[in-house]
């Protein structure tokens, strides 16, 4: 089983992940783009995956993983209650990675293989731009 504060702070230590809110739920996301949602109060998230994997999960784990209405796009939910914990760390990083600037992936991949501890959640790999107001 996985915690809200597993899930939070699994999906912070990934480089340039930032917590933003999304129609009342946190979504977790690099340089905008979201990689994850996590619905507190029914202890789920959703993640973005492959179609290939969402499609073999759903089938293999339905009690775990099903179809959203975005389905189309990848996004999968996730029971955080009944998912193996290394599973959902593999499928949390994958979905980072699909959304991940392709450098911003190569250096982390590149400090992993290199022994190097994982990043502070909240860090970044390189100093970000302040947003401009909208």
């Amino acid at each position: 089983m996985i915690s809200s504060d597993d899930f939070r702070r699994l999906a912070l230590s990934l480089p340039e992940a930032e917590e933003q809110d999304h129609f009342g739920k946190p979504s977790f996301r690099v340089r905008g783009k979201i990689f994850a949602t996590h619905w507190v109060a029914e202890e789920g998230a959703v993640l973005k995956l492959s179609l290939e994997e969402q499609d073999s999960l759903a089938r293999a784990q339905p009690d775990v993983f099903s179809v959203t209405p975005w389905g189309h796009q990848g996004w999968t939910r996730v029971e955080l209650r009944r998912v193996d914990p290394a599973l959902l760390e593999e499928l949390l990083v994958g979905a980072w990675r699909r959304v991940a600037p392709k450098r911003t992936v190569a250096q982390w991949e590149a400090s992993r293989s290199a022994g190097e501890p994982a990043a502070p959640p909240g860090s970044t790999s390189r100093p970000r731009k302040p947003r401009r107001a909208t």
